[in-house]
C-alpha cells in the first residue's frame, strides 16, 4: 500500500468516486449527487476554499484506490479559535488498520508540517458535516449528514485520537402521533406576548434582503458555539444558491420585534435523501425528473440551524421559532431531525426535550496533539 498526494484533475475524480464504490451495497448510505459532491473541491463553487489550505490523499494497493482522506486548515477558523486546530476529513478506510493508520499518519505529517499543534475531525468542507457516527447507524443519514462504518470509530481511537464533543441528534414524528405538548403551546403564546414577538416564513420575493438577515444572525448568536467560526458573506450566498433549489419558503422562520428587527431564525431543509436512493449519485437521464416532482411533496426535514441574538437569549425564543416552524411545516406523515446539538447545550437539549423530541443518533469530533 502506498499513498498518492491528490495532484491532477483525474486523481481528484478517482477521489471523489470512492464512496460510490465503497458503498455501492450498502443498503443504508445515500449516494450524494455527485456535482454537489465535486463543487466542494472547486474553489469558484465552494467561497470556503478562499480560506483554506488542504491536501487530498488516496490510498492505492496493486493499482486500486482503497482509501482516501483530507488534511486541511482553516485560516479563519485558526484566527478566531486562537488555537491552531488543523482538520481531517473525507475519510474512508477499509477495515484493516493498517490501512487506516497510513492515510491518518499522512494528514497528521501534512498538518504537523504546517505547523498545526492539534489534529480535529472528521470535518468538511461544507458547514456543518461534521463528526463520525457513533449511535444510529440507521436509517439512512438524512441531507448534508455524515455516514460511516461503526469500526471507522475504532481506527479513530487506535491512532491515539480521542473524544472531544459529541453532537447530538433527535428526531419528532408525526406519523407515531407526535404533537407539540400543551404545555408548549401555553408557553409560547405568553412568550409570543410578553416579548411582542411576530414569526414569519422566508420571503422568496426578497430573497437577497432575507439572507442578509440570515448571515448577520448567525455570526451573531453562533459565535460562541463549539466548533462555529464566522461564515462569510460569499459562503452564505453559495449556500442559499446550492439550497435554494429544493429549500420551501415555510421552512425559513424568522422571529422579529414590533419594529421588524430579526432576533431570531430557524431553518430546517427538506430531506432530499429521500428522493436520491438509488440514483447513484446522477441526475441523468431520470434522476432530475424525480427531484423535480419529489421535492415539492417532502414531509421530511432536517433542522439545519436555529440561532437567537445575544439579548433574547434565554427567554424562550427556541422554543417559539420550533412552534412556528413544527405549524408551518406540520403534515400527518412529517418527520424532522433536529441535527447537531452540542451535548453541552443544557439550554438547548432542555427546550428540545421539553417539546418531546426522542434521541435518535449520536455523532462524535475527535481530536489529538500535535507535538512539534
Amino acid at each position: 500500500m502506498n499513498v498518492l498526494p491528490v495532484i491532477t484533475k483525474k486523481e481528484l475524480q478517482k477521489f471523489i468516486d470512492l464512496p460510490y464504490r465503497l458503498y455501492k451495497n450498502d443498503s443504508v448510505w445515500i449516494p450524494p449527487l455527485r456535482n454537489e459532491i465535486a463543487g466542494q473541491f472547486n474553489s469558484i463553487r465552494n467561497p470556503f476554499l478562499d480560506h483554506c489550505r488542504y491536501q487530498l490523499f488516496l490510498l492505492i494497493e496493486n493499482g486500486v484506490e482503497i482509501g482516501r482522506i483530507a488534511a486541511f486548515i482553516d485560516d479563519l477558523a485558526v484566527e478566531f479559535w486562537g488555537e491552531k486546530v488543523g482538520l481531517f476529513g473525507y475519510f474512508e478506510s477499509p477495515a484493516d488498520y493498517k490501512a487506516a493508520e497510513i492515510l491518518m499518519e499522512s494528514a497528521f505529517s501534512w498538518l504537523k508540517t504546517n505547523g498545526m499543534q492539534k489534529m480535529r475531525g472528521p470535518w468538511s468542507f461544507v458547514s456543518q458535516e461534521w463528526g463520525s457516527v457513533i449511535e444510529g447507524y440507521s436509517p439512512s443519514p438524512v441531507v448534508m449528514s455524515p455516514y460511516n462504518p461503526p469500526y471507522y470509530n475504532n481506527h479513530y481511537e487506535a491512532f491515539g485520537l480521542e473524544k472531544v464533543k459529541d453532537l447530538l441528534v433527535y428526531q419528532i414524528d408525526s406519523s407515531q402521533n407526535y404533537q407539540i405538548p400543551e404545555r408548549i403551546l401555553t408557553l409560547t403564546e405568553k412568550i409570543q406576548s410578553r416579548y411582542a414577538i411576530n414569526t414569519r416564513i422566508l420571503n422568496m420575493k426578497n430573497l437577497g434582503q432575507d439572507v442578509e438577515k440570515i448571515i448577520a444572525l448567525s455570526n451573531v448568536s453562533l459565535i460562541k458555539n463549539w466548533g462555529y467560526s464566522p461564515v462569510t458573506d460569499a459562503e452564505v450566498r453559495a449556500m442559499v444558491n446550492d439550497l435554494k433549489q429544493i429549500i420551501q419558503p415555510k421552512g425559513v422562520i424568522f422571529a422579529e420585534d414590533l419594529q421588524g428587527s430579526s432576533v431570531g431564525f430557524a431553518i430546517a431543509i427538506p430531506d432530499i435523501n429521500v428522493l436520491l436512493k438509488g440514483l447513484n449519485g446522477r441526475l441523468f437521464p431520470f434522476g432530475w425528473l424525480k427531484l423535480l416532482r419529489g421535492i415539492p411533496r417532502l414531509t421530511q426535514y432536517r433542522m439545519f440551524a436555529l440561532g437567537v441574538i445575544p439579548a433574547y437569549q434565554g427567554k424562550g425564543i427556541d422554543s417559539l421559532l420550533y412552534r412556528a416552524l413544527y405549524d408551518s411545516i406540520f403534515s400527518q406523515d412529517m418527520k424532522m431531525e433536529i441535527n447537531y446539538v452540542l451535548e453541552d447545550n443544557d439550554p438547548m437539549i432542555n427546550a428540545i426535550i421539553k417539546l418531546g423530541a426522542r434521541a435518535y443518533r449520536r455523532y462524535r469530533v475527535y481530536e489529538m496533539e500535535i507535538s512539534s
